[in-house]
């Protein structure tokens, strides 16, 4: 042993703190497990089968001892995927005017940045606001938008048959519509802008909505009295989830142009709207037995 370390551990000794070697313990044996393990499978009660007929969620799916069974989860990451590329899909350019609309587009430049900058997504451009200025009509009862929001796919999907109907149900209550148009990039406060510029009493902007599992197609109705730059959240009422196993086009238009009415009726809009004189129908009925789209099949 080299001088410094006799003196270390002299030190060590004096102060009370050499480690003594620690008792040799015998390694337990532990068991071999079982060679395979199936778990039985735990299915969905009668009550559950009977509630999932009724919606969409995930309801009543059952298990596989403590996981979800492989047909679930693969259904699951297919549904994630229909999502992702609904959000990811953009408005093709030239699909406006394709389609009888005028052609606005927002402040945003790219998809990317439309993402990470709400707020450019709820002003016109320079460009936009010209062409606005100078091609539509002024001073309606109530301006409709189509816009593409977060799912491009809900926009060219229902959005244009939206779009005509509710323009078919105003009219046919005696209201004035402001030009069809679509904007490209929108975010929903974008019809304060536009509802201004035109002068219309009421905005209503027809946008798809932020995909779920399985509902890449839905749309969303955002409606505002009197808009201008400024309104806020608590100044509008909206209805979500049109598409075909939702709230339907139809029933969405006809819903929209009764709200519109009412508005102009009450001259607001918003949390200070009388909902019980909007005059929407008061069936509770549960809706038709709905199907879960399986995009998965397991052998």
């Amino acid at each position: 042993m080299s001088r410094t370390r006799e003196l270390v551990e002299g030190l060590r000794m004096a102060l009370g703190v050499a480690d003594p070697m620690p008792p040799r313990i015998e390694a337990l044996r532990i068991p071999d497990p079982p060679v395979r393990i199936f778990p039985s499978p735990h299915k969905a009660s009668a009550v559950a089968k009977e509630a999932a007929k009724h919606t969409t969620a995930l309801v009543g799916i059952g298990r596989v001892g403590t996981r979800y069974a492989t047909s679930v989860v693969l259904q699951f990451q297919a549904e994630l995927a229909v999502a992702h590329g609904a959000v990811a899909t953009e408005l093709p350019d030239g699909w406006a005017e394709e389609n009888g609309l005028l052609p606005l587009q927002t402040r945003v430049t790219e998809h990317r940045q439309f993402l990470l900058r709400p707020d450019l997504g709820r002003r016109l451009s320079e460009e936009s606001l010209a062409l606005l200025r100078t091609q539509a009509t002024k001073g309606v009862d109530i301006q409709p938008i189509l816009a593409d929001g977060l799912s491009a796919v809900a926009c060219m999907g229902s959005g244009t048959e939206l779009l005509r109907l509710l323009t078919e149900q105003c009219a046919a209550r005696g209201m004035t519509v402001g030009t069809p148009m679509c904007a490209k990039f929108a975010r929903v406060w974008l019809e304060d802008e536009i509802g201004q510029e035109v002068g219309a009493k009421v905005a209503v902007i027809l946008l798809g909505e932020r995909p779920g599992l399985g509902t890449g197609d839905g749309l969303s109705a955002y409606m505002v009295y009197e808009p201008r730059i400024g309104k806020t959240d608590g100044d509008r009422n909206m209805i979500s989830n049109i598409h075909a196993r939702g709230t339907t086009p139809p029933e969405a238009a006809g819903r929209l142009a009764s709200f519109a009415a009412a508005m102009m009726d009450q001259r607001t809009s918003g949390v200070s709207l009388d909902l019980s004189r909007v005059g929407v129908g008061a069936d509770t009925a549960f809706r038709p037995p709905q199907v879960r789209l399986p995009l998965v099949e397991v052998e």
